[in-house]
């Protein structure tokens, strides 16, 4: 992988991780997942208008990872309500880059080489071994982690293969991808009305301006996966998102008070060493 798209990734992990902390951090995750999913589909609507259209071969695979985003989205919300950021978030994206690894050989045919393939491991173990730590885990926290996990390795291999097909647009198949987040507000409306959605506009603005502008960050985020899943390999470019864990961490004990653990900094540093293998 080449070291300009390496750096990419790994700020598109930050940006991840920044937003997921954003996400955590309020108290009501499915309002803010849901004023989130508005800015990103709002963006993506104006988007559309000033790209050209994906290829048809793409246009299944768009619609089958919008649907997967928002059983995400949801599978994300359940998640955080079960258990600290430290912890959910390491089993969410732990899972899935051995997922995305085999999914891509079974569907897409990739190969990768032993030296990817050992970061690949070594930031799955790490990622892993920072969840395990954990004590507060129930096991309902678990299954909706890894739920989530599952999830985001079914989209990534379906944007992998998408994305080129695409005819070299990956800014507007991301952006048509991101249609789907209209179905959030949606959802939030039939669960409990549009009053809930709108009366936090007076009452917690904070809540909705740190959501509007962790959607923004998001888009950024998986913006930058998807450009680079077109030509990377996409159980690396996974792995290497999935680096965002250590963001998680210094977030989650810096920000929002969580504590860490000598053995959670060494799970770190094997994170780190893993994203270093799939950089060479």
């Amino acid at each position: 992988m080449l070291s300009y798209t390496g750096g990419l990734i790994l700020f598109a992990a930050l940006l991840h991780a920044s937003w997921n902390a954003m996400l955590h951090g309020n108290s009501d995750r499915f309002l803010s997942m849901t004023w989130m999913s508005i800015v990103i589909a709002a963006v993506a609507t104006l988007v559309i208008f000033f790209t050209p259209w994906p290829a048809n071969a793409a246009w299944p695979y768009i619609i089958a990872s919008g649907l997967v985003h928002i059983v995400y989205n949801m599978s994300l919300v359940w998640a955080y309500r079960r258990s600290d950021l430290g912890e959910a978030y390491p089993i969410a994206r732990g899972s899935s880059p051995l997922l995305v690894t085999l999914g891509a050989a079974l569907f897409a045919h990739e190969v990768i080489g032993p030296l990817h393939a050992l970061g690949i491991v070594m930031i799955s173990s790490g990622i892993i071994a920072l969840a395990l730590q954990g004590r507060r885990l129930t096991g309902g926290g678990v299954l909706a982690a890894l739920t989530t996990g599952a999830t985001i390795a079914l989209y990534t291999v379906i944007d992998g293969m998408g994305v080129r097909l695409s005819g070299d647009q990956a800014l507007a198949y991301t952006a048509w991808m991101f249609l789907f987040y209209w179905l959030m507000p949606v959802l939030f409306v039939a669960m409990r009305g549009l009053a809930a959605l709108w009366i936090p506009v007076r009452t917690a603005p904070a809540v909705v301006g740190s959501s509007l502008v962790g959607g923004l960050v998001s888009i950024a985020a998986y913006g930058i996966v998807i450009w680079a899943l077109q030509a990377g390999a996409m159980g690396a470019v996974s792995a290497l998102r999935e680096t965002s864990v250590v963001f998680a961490v210094l977030i989650g004990r810096v920000f929002l008070g969580e504590s860490v653990s000598g053995k959670r900094w060494l799970a770190c540093v094997i994170v780190a060493a893993g994203a270093m293998c799939l950089g060479l």
